[in-house]
């Protein structure tokens, strides 16, 4: 893409999310742990700011990956969104795909390649907003050298996450191996420092979650709930055309003409898919007026993926199984 000159008069907006696969179309939503909600939430926020009559480009910035093991689409250098965004993938650390717990040491590369964008497109934007901890390290770096406020959507805490893999009884020196705690915390600490807004999904996280760091600054924060497209997501009208989909779940089910109940998650633990199951096991009538439809992703062989995912898929077979739930219950 040859870059433009963006409209003066117009907001200039950079997203920035690092990790994950992220693309246009088609995300392989539940790949793994860093493939979930948050790659599909930047996307449409990014065409949803783009379409403001008041912006006139939305770059959203997020890692370029080579990869033999993954798709050729995510080492595009740009990808168009729609009218007005771009999806620009910056080169960070090493070229093959890595989970977010070890990109920390290549941060300043993306801020580096990010800068490098900046003066390419020849003008500095009037935002810059930052999703889950890394990109708000990269976020609070890239704000404070081109003197353009912070926006910060956390996504996820550190602290949160910590405490209750404590709870379950993790060591600590466990927790800060696999999960690099410890840079984590310390990013989001920096960022509450920094950012003149927060954004929230709920009041329970600036009452609750936030204010156990030493940065909590609750008047810099905002709940604005994530939204919905309408255009695909609505009540039944009398158009709708059976999906490709429907086969592969009718094919678990002795009565596919009932009415679903729908969980539709990657495979982790916190999304707390078992006890879902549990609650529909246990209810005969919850049963007889509903079938049960758990997507937990995308999946081939279970003995093939993870250990976590594996972990949660298993259980809910055995959920399934302990529960007798067959012909009541599909999970495609």
């Amino acid at each position: 893409m040859s870059e433009t000159k963006v409209n003066q008069g117009k907001y200039y907006i950079v997203l920035i999310s690092i990790h994950g696969l992220i693309r246009g179309e088609n995300l392989e939503l539940g790949r793994d742990a860093d493939t979930g909600g948050q790659t599909l939430y930047v996307v449409e926020l990014a065409r949803a700011l783009a379409a403001h009559p008041d912006v006139a480009r939305v770059d959203l910035l997020t890692r370029r990956v080579i990869d033999s093991k993954i798709d050729a689409s995510y080492s595009n250098p740009q990808e168009p969104l729609g009218n007005n965004a771009w999806l620009v993938r910056l080169n960070c650390g090493p070229r093959r795909y890595l989970r977010k717990e070890v990109l920390w040491p290549h941060l300043q590369g993306f801020i580096d390649s990010a800068l490098q964008h900046v003066r390419s497109v020849g003008r500095v934007p009037d935002i810059v907003h930052s999703h889950y901890a890394d990109a708000g390290l990269v976020g609070s770096r890239l704000a404070g050298l081109l003197g353009v406020p912070l926006v910060h959507t956390g996504h996820s805490l550190g602290k949160e996450k910590q405490a209750r893999l404590l709870a379950k009884g993790m060591k600590l020196e466990s927790i800060e191996e696999q999960y690099n705690m410890s840079a984590r915390i310390e990013a989001e600490e920096i960022v509450l420092g920094t950012a003149a807004k927060v954004v929230v999904s709920t009041q329970q996280e600036i009452d609750e979650q936030y204010k156990n760091y030493d940065n909590y600054q609750p008047s810099r924060m905002t709940v604005i709930p994530p939204g919905v497209d309408l255009s695909r997501f609505h009540p039944p009208d009398g158009t709708e055309i059976k999906s490709s989909i429907a086969g592969q779940v009718e094919r678990f089910l002795e009565k596919p003409d009932k009415p679903v109940i729908l969980a539709l998650s990657r495979p982790d633990e916190r999304k707390n898919i078992a006890s879902l199951v549990r609650a529909y096991g246990e209810s005969v009538d919850l049963q007889n007026l509903a079938n049960l439809v758990v997507v937990a992703g995308n999946r081939d062989d279970i003995s093939d993926m993870d250990k976590g995912p594996r972990e949660v898929l298993t259980n809910l077979l055995m959920l399934i199984d302990r529960y007798d739930l067959y012909g009541k219950i599909a999970y495609p």
